[in-house]
């Protein structure tokens, strides 16, 4: 099996500056395909407080987030989240994330995506976790298809990008450990 490229870890208070960075520098490109972000969301203290909050979250079973870091240099070039988190019996989620333009296009966010799920399945017992991209985002749907996603359908006018809603792919995967 080949190393892996990129690792997967909790966010932590530290990470504040490097991830307000990140973001500012990928400003442009994140907003392309993202509903509206707040001005507020570019600044350490808001990643301060929103690293708090996914501590909660996780704790509560809610969401979890996690950074993509890259293995050579340490450096955070993404993230993955698990949110919309429902127990009982549907044991599903939605994954959703970013990468860094620079890291863009090199299988790093698919690494970061088959280690995210290995987690969802392995550690937190999900049955099932879906995905949306816009058809406009190629490279997103690509992403979630080389990590195993199998396409289910599109739902319309499912996102407000940019003040326009716009059509989303639903891709999804099952935990194999729950097929007969």
């Amino acid at each position: 099996m080949t190393e892996q490229r990129v690792y997967i870890r909790f966010p932590e208070a530290e990470d504040a500056r490097e991830l307000t960075e990140m973001y500012g520098r990928n400003r442009a490109f994140f907003e392309e395909h993202s509903p509206d972000i707040s001005e507020e969301f570019y600044s350490e203290e808001y990643q301060r407080k929103r690293i708090a909050q996914y501590e909660e979250e996780r704790a509560a079973d809610a969401r979890y987030d996690f950074l993509v870091i890259h293995r050579a240099d340490r450096r955070i070039i993404g993230s993955v989240s698990l949110s919309f988190v429902v127990r009982g019996p549907l044991q599903s989620c939605m994954i959703g994330y970013s990468l860094d333009k620079d890291y863009n296009g090199k299988g790093y966010m698919t690494e970061a995506v088959k280690q995210v799920v290995r987690y969802a399945f392995e550690e937190l017992k999900f049955h099932r976790i879906t995905g949306e991209a816009s058809p406009d985002n190629p490279g997103s749907i690509r992403v979630l298809e080389n990590a195993g996603f199998h396409k289910e359908g599109i739902a319309r006018l499912n996102v407000k990008i940019r003040g326009v809603w716009k059509d989303h792919q639903i891709l999804a995967m099952i935990n194999p450990a729950d097929i007969s």
